[in-house]
This record gives structure tokens, sequence and C-alpha cells, in this order.
């Protein structure tokens, strides 16, 4: 997938590629500058996408990251790490108003709208009630502990841990906790 952009007038932004393949060679800034003959502020301004650098710092770059030219504009990440992790710490979380409902952000940001899923805690008498998603979507609940009750499609479906509830989710819907016991499960979204 390349990351040039999609207006021909626009230069490529080589900040993130810049900073992946460093990171994922172990250098600081300092290293790189060193390596590249490119001062540090000049390479912390093109990793923050605040400067364009030239074709020739591109191919000091290139020649320092010991990667070819093309895939520091296109994005290519072939020097990436073969297993990325996220921190528990670092996945991001949202709370219903009520605070009864818990969902954490599994899926990555570049997938949103398209396919995201979630792990889901709802306190006893929680509920996600959500507003319609467009035509054609759908949701997944894989109940892991407790027991829930999904509303959808002017229906509702008690779903206890182990099994789990495929839903159109493209008019109101909502997960319930009308136990007594904290319900767990994991929450996938498909988009058309």
């Amino acid at each position: 997938m390349s990351t040039l952009p999609a207006d021909p007038a626009e230069p490529p932004r080589v900040g993130a590629t810049l900073q992946a393949l460093r990171q994922a060679q172990g250098l600081s800034l300092d290293e790189l500058s060193r390596r590249a003959g490119v001062s540090k502020s000049m390479l912390s301004q093109i990793e923050r996408n605040q400067a364009n650098p030239t074709v020739a710092v591109v191919w000091r770059l290139a020649n320092a990251l010991r990667v070819e030219l093309s895939e520091l504009l296109s994005g290519a990440r072939s020097n990436a790490p073969a297993i990325e992790t996220v921190a528990a710490h670092a996945t991001p979380g949202l709370n219903s108003p009520d605070g009864l409902c818990h969902l954490r952000i599994l899926g990555p940001i570049d997938l949103a709208g398209q396919f995201e899923w979630y792990e889901l805690s709802i306190k006893p008498g929680g509920a996600l009630e959500s507003a319609p998603h467009e035509p054609g979507s759908r949701e997944h609940l894989s109940v892991l502990s407790g027991s829930l009750e999904v509303s959808a499609g002017g229906t509702e479906q008690s779903v206890k841990a182990g099994e789990t509830a495929r839903y159109a989710v493209d008019g109101a819907h909502a997960i319930r906790n009308r136990s007594k016991q904290l319900a767990s499960a994991l929450l996938v979204v498909i988009h058309p």
C-alpha cells in the first residue's frame, strides 16, 4: 500500500515511514543524524510532517537506514518488526455516560469505519445503546462471561457465555446486562 498522495501536486509524506524504520532499527535521532549527515532538528521536523525533505536528504536517509529510496517514499516497511504489540495502558477505552459500560478499543485506528473490534464490559443494569450505523453494517457479539441481551431489528435475544450473536445494526440497537453480575464480551463491527 502506497502512502503517496492522491494529489500529484502534494509531495509524499515520509515522516511516519522514517520514524518506523528508525525505531525498527533501534536508532535514536542523534544516531540517524550522525549517519545521514542531516540535522537532528530537521529529522524531527520530517518525522512530524512539518518539513518535506529534498531528494538529496531522502537519498541520504535511505542510505543511512540501508533501505531503497522507494521504500522511504512509498511507505513500504520491509524492516518493520514481524510482530507489533500494544501495551495494555496504551489501549484506548470509552465509558458510557452512566459509567456502567466500558469499551476497550482493540482495533487499529486505520481500520475504523471498516472493521472494528472491542472488549466490552457491562456492569449489572448497564446498557450500550447505539444509533443506527450505515446500511449493511453488522455486529458480532461473543459473550465471554455472564450473559447479555441484544436488541436489534425489533427483537431481543439473550446471549450466554460461550455464545455469539450476529445481527444487523442499520437500525437502533442495544446490548444490555439484565443480570446481577458483570458481563464481558468481544464486539466486532463490520461496515460495508
